[in-house]
């Protein structure tokens, strides 16, 4: 029996599935840097100059660039850059810091502070095509962009790894500010890549990801789902970019389990007011205001009309039934279930990492 280890949360869960059951493992694979590498381009910024570094979300990779941006400061006599981090992660990204450096709260609306560097990794993303720094900005700072941005979406189905209008919107929107940005390009074993500059120009990382994270592996009837990390399934709303970016790979009539724990519930305003019955699907087609989370409410109403779409994660059973989805209460109730209804002698493909992947 192969031994399939996926994450969950902080933690990695093993799934039990037959030699016979098993379609094929997709993962990431690209060769990444080595510590050398990673410090020759690190070298390459003005550490003299005062850095207030806004982690926007935490990961292993974040964490290495941190660690090596700490040592080169060490080594070259530079100060330590600020830390910053929105509430939510704070304690997080404070655990995996150097010994001797201090993160605070990153609360100001403000962005126009020259002294900012912004760090995030790249992922695909269903209304933009890519998630980036400038992406992540819109989403968090420019609620009148987004309305546009929803406006020009391509349909009402992802899109991931496409060019979109949406993505130009949120180039245009990281355009007015001058700050600098980060952009980590990484796989399950490392960092393949980053690239420094202003958040409108560190979009190039796209095609860096795009290199290996496209896959063509045919059409399945049965796959289960791991976003890759548990920055990409602490909420509900951001464990989906995962599930559209396997979508185009699934059969019709065909079965998607996704396993995100969702310690950080929901994530979507209009996910949580559409559970609420404030909100319906035919109020997502043309809105008058943007509701953060719209675009996946409307994806997920979309793409069940082609498959069916079960849940593992710690969210209340109601919410999954609310949304039309399989509420299953851990790893091998996964797999159990997909035995009992497509049959014992399906072939199931699993994927490891998710956020980073997009089948074809």
């Amino acid at each position: 029996m192969p031994e399939i280890w996926l994450n969950y949360g902080i933690t990695d869960v093993v799934l039990d599935i037959k030699a016979e059951n098993l379609e094929q493992k997709i993962d990431s694979d690209a060769k990444t840097l080595e510590d050398e590498a990673i410090n020759e381009k690190i070298a390459s910024i003005d550490l003299k100059k005062p850095m207030e570094l806004v982690v926007l979300h935490n990961s292993k990779p974040v964490q290495k660039i941190i660690s090596s941006l700490f040592t080169m400061c060490e080594q070259k006599s530079a100060p330590f850059p600020k830390i910053l981090a929105e509430k939510k992660i704070l304690n997080l990204v404070k655990s995996g810091l150097p010994e001797g450096s201090s993160i605070n709260e990153f609360d100001n609306a403000d962005i126009s502070n020259s002294n900012l560097v912004f760090m995030g990794e790249v992922e695909f993303d269903g209304l933009f095509g890519y998630e980036t720094i400038a992406t992540r900005l819109i989403k968090k700072f420019g609620h009148d962009s987004m309305l546009s941005a929803y406006a020009k979406r391509k349909d009402n189905l992802p899109a991931p790894g496409q060019p979109t209008e949406s993505f130009e919107e949120a180039k245009k929107f990281a355009d007015n500010f001058e700050i600098q940005g980060i952009e980590i390009i990484a796989n399950s074993s490392g960092i393949v890549d980053f690239v420094l500059g202003h958040p409108s120009k560190t979009v190039s990382a796209t095609k860096t990801l795009e290199s290996f994270g496209i896959k063509d592996i045919g059409e399945q009837k049965s796959m289960i789902i791991s976003t890759g990390k548990d920055a990409s399934n602490d909420t509900l709303g951001k464990s989906l970019s995962s599930l559209w970016n396997c979508a185009g790979a699934i059969k019709k009539d065909g079965l998607a389990i996704l396993v995100a724990e969702c310690k950080g519930g929901l994530g979507s305003d209009a996910i949580q007011q559409f559970i609420e019955d404030r909100l319906s699907v035919e109020q997502l087609r043309n809105p008058a205001k943007y509701v953060n989370g719209m675009e996946d409410l409307l994806f997920l109403s979309e793409i069940q009309k082609n498959f069916q779409i079960g849940l593992v994660s710690i969210l209340p059973e109601f919410y999954a039934k609310k949304l039309s989805m399989i509420s299953l209460p851990g790893i091998k109730y996964a797999m159990d279930y997909i035995l009992k209804t497509q049959g014992t002698r399906q072939k199931v493909a699993v994927v490891s990492d998710g956020a980073r992947l997009l089948l074809r």
